[in-house]
């Protein structure tokens, strides 16, 4: 019965893409088979293979090994704030002071980002790209440039995957930008997956990261599917010149440096859109709070009455969609960080096992307003001559994100069986 259901609910989000279109009569059946086929093979392939299954849940102990070494740095310059020894006594039955989140999970992007540019440095990054951006392209035409721009988003952030493929950007048309916008939507980067696995490991403990790895990976050919149904390509669109990869900085310890850097920028921006957020939509609640209701109005709750439909028809049983609505409506509006961070605080009997990770591959992406802002200025920076054909696509790759991650969460709920 579950499988049937999230079959169903795939049909219904592709019609929906299909009624979107900017030209049905030029979508490629073909390429939409293609997309799901890539779905279902490769999920099939890491999660039911012996060997794969050891390399997800050795990438699972990686969080581990990653969490102690900024553990190690983070104490030494900022002491018991990053879990160090207490400069106090503690009560009694308490073991050590939990580190404050800015300095916790938040400060795991300094240590991710400077290990991500050292391996970009050494060319280890751009082979696995190059090999993805290989089979995107031979089994679903994309061109060169597309083909890395949308490998490189499965390992790295919506706004640093275009500046790989700087000098092409000019070259795509409507159907590539919105191809490398929508993939830029669906996608997270590496470092905040290991940030998110940290984050719920005491719900999920020893699956996380594995199961984001996945979710990103296959998320990637739904994004390329989903768009090639709304903004169709002509033959002559597609550009298969294919782009180099070079690492730009000067050494290891310059590489280190600069990915420490780039790391910190983003943990300081992830912190202060939490604080604004957060304050938001507390205030939010507490003016719904006043309404004479016998039930207190939430902001959360009305949004997962938007949301409660869509998880049903994706594999999550009627009586946890609400939940799971509410977490994807966080996502949509607010962005994944606010979602996975209200998943990791709710109680364990909301959700079922198989509900949770429908609700963790279908949260996994960056479609949200604010992503709209950040993807549009970053292309339209690197090609002004499209702005406006960037700008209006930006809520249009949105709505396409959120369809390829849903797709995305479909797929698991049918492959693992409650």
């Amino acid at each position: 019965m579950w499988m049937v259901r999230g079959l169903g609910g795939m049909a219904v989000l592709l019609a929906l893409a299909w009624a979107l279109s900017e030209n049905r009569r030029r979508v490629q059946w073909r390429l939409v088979a293609w997309g799901g086929g890539l779905q279902f093979g490769i999920a099939l392939l890491l999660l039911h293979v012996p060997l794969f299954q050891r390399v997800l849940l050795e990438l699972n102990r990686v969080v581990r090994v990653v969490e102690h070494a900024t553990r190690e740095g983070g104490s030494f310059v900022f002491g018991y704030l990053a879990g160090g020894d207490a400069p106090f006594l503690l009560k009694e039955g308490v073991a050590g002071v939990p580190p404050v989140f800015f300095f916790g999970p938040l400060i795991m992007l300094i240590v991710v980002g400077a290990l991500s540019a050292v391996l970009f440095h050494f060319g280890i990054l751009q082979k696995i790209v190059g090999v993805f951006a290989w089979l995107l392209r031979r089994t679903m035409g994309l061109g060169g440039a597309e083909g890395v721009a949308v490998a490189a988003n499965v390992f790295m952030g919506q706004s640093d995957a275009p500046l790989l493929i700087r000098p092409y950007v000019e070259k795509l048309g409507r159907a590539g930008l919105f191809t490398v916008m929508t993939a830029g939507m669906t996608t997270i980067s590496g470092s905040l997956m290991v940030v998110y696995a940290s984050m719920l490991e005491p719900i999920m403990p020893g699956i996380v990261l594995g199961h984001l790895v996945v979710a990103s990976l296959i998320s990637a050919p739904a994004a390329v599917m989903v768009a090639r149904i709304m903004v169709p390509a002509a033959p002559s669109e597609v550009d298969h010149e294919t782009p180099r990869l070079a690492a730009e900085t000067d050494g290891v310890m310059d590489a280190l440096l600069v990915g420490a850097n780039d790391g910190a920028k983003v943990m300081l921006n992830v912190a202060i859109m939490l604080v604004a957020i957060i304050a938001v939509v507390s205030l939010v609640n507490s003016v719904l709070g006043l309404l004479p209701l016998a039930e207190p109005l939430s902001l959360e709750r009305m949004l997962g009455w938007v949301m409660a439909p869509v998880m049903w028809l994706v594999g999550v049983p009627w009586s946890e969609a609400q939940a799971a609505g509410e977490l994807m409506s966080l996502k949509t509006v607010f962005n994944e960080f606010v979602a996975y961070a209200a998943l990791a605080r709710q109680p364990a009997e909301i959700l079922s096992e198989h509900s949770r990770l429908i609700t963790l591959y279908s949260l996994c992406g960056f479609a949200n307003f604010s992503s709209v802002g950040i993807i549009v200025a970053t292309l339209s920076v690197l090609c002004p001559a499209h702005k406006k054909t960037i700008a209006s696509l930006g809520l249009k790759a949105m709505v396409a994100g959120t369809i390829a991650t849903l797709l995305t969460g479909a797929v698991i709920g049918i492959i693992l069986k409650p």
